[in-house]
């Protein structure tokens, strides 16, 4: 390890150490997200950040079955390195406007010999330039405390006692993330957070024989 990459990790490795140490005095915290009719949301990100919260880097795979990516919703910490998998019998390419990571991924088969790394904290809208109905979200995060909301709209964290921001986003959102200032502490009551969300999205493939011969006729010509 060169001292350069020792350096970058010294963040993360003082996180965990912080967070081993303080294990004992962990608590839970339930979140429950709600449209706004009230009713539960499933599959939403919700986290916690504080001045103490450090982002863990790691590895982390989005790859692409059947035109689409899988999984739809990847959630990440910054600086994580991200593959791009390409498990389908067509090509694609990989792109993002999103100022969090803008990048362009060459038109290929296969998995691309270097991964992207998201190094900002922030919302990536992920797509594929010959597939305009592939649509991903990478969400990138400053903080290892994390969770995603289940059927009943339900989501469980842990964290070290302390005052924290909430924030909680969905695909569907409009708008910013929510944020709400919340307390961890034992025995602290269930937090509620509402998202205004919008209709879901149409599904724009089409006929799948359509689309197949038009994947057919893309890989033809590539290979000319």
């Amino acid at each position: 390890m060169t001292a350069r990459t020792a350096v970058a990790w010294l963040p993360a490795l003082a996180w965990a150490a912080a967070l081993a140490a303080s294990s004992v005095h962990a608590a839970p915290l339930e979140v429950r997200v709600l449209d706004g009719d009230g009713q539960p949301v499933p599959g939403a990100v919700v986290s916690l950040h504080s001045d103490a919260t450090r982002p863990v880097p790691g590895r982390s795979v989005m790859d692409q079955r059947n035109t689409a990516f899988e999984p739809g919703v990847l959630v990440v910490q910054a600086g994580t390195a991200v593959s791009f998998p390409n498990s389908d019998t067509v090509r694609h390419q990989v792109y993002s406007f999103s100022p969090a990571k803008p990048f362009e991924l060459p038109l290929y088969s296969g998995t691309p010999p270097e991964p992207v790394v998201f190094d900002q904290p922030g919302i990536v809208v992920v797509g594929c330039n010959i597939h305009d109905w592939m649509i991903g979200w990478i969400v990138v995060l400053d903080t290892p405390l994390h969770a995603r909301s289940g059927a009943d709209g339900k989501a469980r964290l842990e964290a070290p006692e302390g005052d924290y921001q909430l924030r909680a986003w969905h695909p569907r959102l409009e708008g910013e993330p929510a944020t709400a200032d919340v307390r961890v502490a034992p025995a602290a009551p269930a937090v509620e957070v509402g998202l205004a969300l919008g209709p879901p999205p149409p599904d724009r493939r089409g006929n799948d024989r359509l689309r197949a011969l038009q994947d057919r006729l893309r890989s033809l010509r590539q290979e000319d």
